[in-house]
């Protein structure tokens, strides 16, 4: 793909987006007139993604991305531009999920999920903020956090955690660039039917889980997406530093 430095249309760039709540939230930006970037480990893993982008009249670029790595992170942000000469949103999405007790979570598995959940997520976010910054142009950030970073939850310590990071660090980020035009904000989704969560499809744990839900419902990736849409978009100009619970009443109880 050529560069288009004068491209006018808006640009997203959308990382963990092969399935879920990534793919959703490509799918929603290109429906709202972005051109949409994604990013995953391979970009094989997005040929689907992309295939609903250009399906939706956008144009769409599928990067390697490995937030575990300086250098991708680079060049994933340096691919966007030269490609598309723009980006105007970013939203962190990717993340791993890790199911273990506390007492049985060794240094490398603690540092595996920080370095994608948390730390990749904060690199990443310096690297687009560093090309806004520069350009002296507006921006916005978009992370996707958790429920599970706000309530207590047996045998997810770490992964709460790391979402619980992502909570504060939007929270930093957004005090510390708003002076740059740069808004930052985050959802924090209860369980959201995605392929990854196969225990939410379990015939005897679903009942119960259901009955935790206000609304008597699962999350679904598009409810996630529109919140991320809907936070990203000019309408929500004035909100910055802001954690979206997007739960079914989950924490409200």
């Amino acid at each position: 793909m050529s560069s288009s430095q004068n491209n006018n249309t808006p640009v997203a760039f959308v990382t963990g987006a092969s399935y879920g709540i990534g793919a959703a939230t490509a799918a929603a930006f290109a429906r709202a007139g972005y051109d949409v970037v994604v990013g995953d480990l391979s970009a094989d893993m997005l040929i689907d993604t992309i295939s609903g982008i250009e399906a939706l009249g956008r144009r769409g670029l599928a990067v390697a991305l490995d937030l575990r790595d300086d250098a991708s992170i680079a060049a994933a942000v340096d691919t966007t531009l030269a490609a598309f000469g723009r980006i105007d949103v970013l939203v962190n999405n990717a993340g791993v999920q890790m199911k273990k007790p506390a007492l049985e979570v060794s240094r490398h598995d603690f540092n595996r999920v920080m370095d994608v959940n948390l730390t990749g997520e904060f690199l990443m976010s310096c690297a687009v903020a560093r090309h806004w910054i520069n350009a002296k142009q507006p921006g916005v950030i978009v992370s996707v956090a958790s429920t599970h970073g706000i309530q207590g939850v047996p045998d997810s310590s770490t992964y709460g955690i790391s979402k619980a990071g992502i909570a504060h660090m939007t929270r930093m980020l957004a005090v510390e660039w708003a002076k740059h035009g740069i808004r930052v904000n985050a959802i924090a989704p209860a369980s959201t039917e995605t392929p990854t969560r196969k225990g939410l499809l379990d015939p005897e744990k679903r009942p119960g889980m259901l009955a935790r839900f206000p609304l008597g419902r699962f999350g679904q990736p598009d409810d996630m997406a529109e919140a991320i849409a809907f936070l990203a978009a000019p309408k929500a100009s004035f909100v910055t530093g802001h954690i979206l619970v997007v739960d079914g009443g989950l924490t409200a109880k």
